[in-house]
C-alpha cells in the first residue's frame, strides 16, 4: 500500500513538472495569451504554404502571444493557388471584390485581445479575401491592428491601405511590416512594436 501511495505521489509530481515546462505561444481556444507590454496579444495569420506561419510563430514568441490560424472551410489546393491559371480558384477569388470566403470557424475570441498582428501572404499586392471575411467576422472596435505579410515580390503598402480604407474606422492601425527576412528579424520588430516602438 506504501509503495502504490509513492508511486502515485511520484507521478503526480511529474505530470506537475512536465506542465511547468510546456512553452510558447498558446493556441487559440485557451485562455487569453500573456501580456505583453500590459497589452493581451492575439496573432491571427492566414498562411497557405507555411511561409507566413512561420513568421506569426516569432511574432507570437516575441509577443507572448496567442496564434489563431484563420483557416478557410474548404482550405486550398495547389491547384487554387495557381496564380498562372486565370480559372484557379485564387485568381477567381482576387478578380472579384466582394469576394468573402468562408471561414472554418470563428473561435478567434478577438474580443479578449487589446492588440492583433494580423498576418498573411500579399496577393495581387492586396491581402487574400479570406482576411477580408475574418475582419468582418468579428468587432475590432477599439483595439490595435498591425498587419504584417510575406510576399514574393510586392510590399505591403497597398494592402495595409485597403485594410484601413475598408475597416479603418474604431481601429488603431499600426504601419505592418513585411517579413520575409526571417524569424529572427520578425522576432526583433514584433517585439518592438508591443514595446512601443517601431511598427
Amino acid at each position: 500500500m506504501v509503495k502504490a501511495i509513492g508511486f502515485i505521489a511520484a507521478a503526480m509530481m511529474l505530470a506537475v513538472s512536465c506542465t511547468a515546462r510546456q512553452g510558447g505561444p498558446r493556441p487559440a481556444g485557451q485562455t487569453a495569451g500573456q501580456t505583453s507590454g500590459g497589452n493581451k496579444v492575439l496573432v491571427a495569420y492566414f498562411s497557405c504554404t507555411g511561409t507566413t506561419e512561420t513568421a506569426a510563430k516569432a511574432v507570437a514568441e516575441a509577443t507572448g502571444g496567442t496564434l489563431y490560424r484563420i483557416r478557410p472551410a474548404k482550405e486550398y489546393t495547389a491547384a487554387d493557388l495557381d496564380w498562372r491559371d486565370k480559372s484557379s480558384r485564387c485568381s477567381v477569388e482576387m478578380a472579384d471584390p466582394a469576394s468573402r470566403p468562408a471561414l472554418a470557424d470563428s473561435s478567434a475570441a478577438v474580443g479578449r485581445y487589446d492588440v492583433v498582428f494580423l498576418g498573411y501572404p500579399v496577393w495581387w499586392n492586396q491581402c487574400p479575401r479570406i482576411v477580408y471575411t475574418f475582419m468582418e467576422a468579428y468587432d475590432f472596435d477599439g483595439k490595435r491592428v498591425v498587419p504584417f505579410a510575406t510576399s514574393g515580390g510586392s510590399t505591403i503598402a497597398n494592402s495595409v491601405g485597403e485594410l484601413k480604407r475598408l475597416y479603418g474606422q474604431g481601429i488603431t492601425w499600426g504601419d505592418g511590416r513585411l517579413l520575409n527576412s526571417g524569424a529572427d528579424d520578425a522576432r526583433k520588430w514584433a517585439a518592438a512594436v508591443v514595446a512601443g516602438g517601431n511598427q
